[in-house]
């Protein structure tokens, strides 16, 4: 039977997938967040000792490595292969989910290809440091992935990033600042237009739902009753699992990772509501610098995404020198439901770059 979707993470691609005010181009005053006070900062993830715990044991792995960035945090990744010519970084979603659902990444890329798969958690999240001031802004998160790059001694010659769904958001902007050490960009999953998103979600893939269904939901919304148990199965049953992930059981790496997820800072960035676009992300649009990228990129994009299938193809042709990947079994984790029309489109992607050389 299939377990319940953790109810305080929801993807990056659920912003505003039901709320009727989802497609508002103005954050809520309510949106305005709390004042950081000190080591007090409600963005930083406090652990009991049993989850310290289960962080110093993943820190001992094999291909563990903390790096350190130039604030002195620290951030978590993990080598899986290796391969001096094919070296790509997997950026997570959340923002603040952790690394561990996309390990599928890490099992098929290097043992079916031969390619260096880095894992990494990016600053506040379950595996890395917990920063106590508000350094929350795309920029610093742009920043943060060079340093990782920079520290990983990865170049223009072998550095591919992949990202999903919030990091597709960083792959594309840090192609944006500093392609000429990409080898490659991959974005999954992830449109360039948070309005555009809202959209689809609001004209397109709500309206699938049958009437009753619909009106139950617009029931509990107008209430406030977001966390109400049968609303969350509602959501579960009739979106989730046609739009998330597909499987009919999500792979235990996807419940952990989800259930791991920094709840506040994810809402700093994506609004007070799992159901309602706000925060900081909420009128971030780069569709029209697109035609900047000149790296080799690969969209990939899934028919039973929350993401327009089409949008993510027609991206491909915004930026100089695009490929598109359409996953037709899959949804918005098409790395798991669709694993194998994923894997090898990634792997045809890449292989088309090297033959470049």
């Amino acid at each position: 039977m299939m377990k319940r979707f953790p109810n305080r993470f929801f993807s990056f691609a659920l912003l505003a997938a039901f709320s009727a005010a989802s497609c508002s181009t103005e954050a809520d005053s309510s949106d305005t967040p709390p004042k950081i006070d000190g080591l007090n900062s409600p963005y930083a993830m406090k652990f009991s000792d049993d989850e310290q715990r289960i962080r110093e044991a993943k820190w001992s792995e094999p291909g563990v490595r903390r790096i350190e960035l130039s604030s002195g945090h620290k951030v978590f990744t993990q080598t899986f292969g290796e391969n001096p010519d094919v070296c790509i970084l997997a950026l997570h979603g959340g923002p603040a989910a952790t690394h561990e659902y996309l390990l599928s990444l890490a099992y098929d890329l290097p043992a079916k290809f031969g390619f260096e798969v880095v894992m990494y958690d990016q600053l506040g999240s379950f595996y890395s440091d917990q920063p106590t001031t508000d350094i929350w802004n795309i920029d610093r998160w742009v920043d943060e992935v060079e340093e990782v790059r920079k520290a990983l001694g990865y170049d223009a010659s072998n550095f591919y990033l992949l990202g999903n769904s919030w990091g597709g958001i960083l792959g594309m902007e840090y192609a944006l600042r500093y392609q000429e050490h990409l080898n490659g960009l991959i974005v999954c999953n992830m449109v360039a237009s948070i309005p555009e998103y809202a959209a689809y979600n609001q004209q397109v893939l709500r309206p699938q739902m049958r009437p009753s269904l619909l009106d139950s939901l617009n029931a509990f919304e107008a209430a406030g009753e977001f966390q109400n148990e049968t609303y969350l199965d509602l959501i579960q049953t009739e979106f989730y699992n046609l739009h998330i992930c597909r499987l009919e059981e999500w792979p235990e790496e996807v419940e952990i990772s989800f259930a791991k997820l920094n709840y506040p800072l994810y809402d700093l960035m994506q609004g007070p509501s799992e159901f309602k676009v706000g925060g900081r992300l909420i009128d971030w649009d780069i569709t029209d610098r697109l035609s900047e990228i000149s790296a080799p990129t690969l969209m990939v994009g899934a028919t039973h995404d929350t993401m327009d299938p089409e949008a993510m193809r027609r991206q491909s042709d915004l930026v100089q020198d695009g490929q598109s990947l359409t996953c037709e079994n899959g949804s918005h984790l098409c790395m798991w439901d669709d694993r194998d029309a994923f894997m090898n489109g990634v792997a045809e992607f890449v292989a088309g770059v090297e033959s470049r050389r």
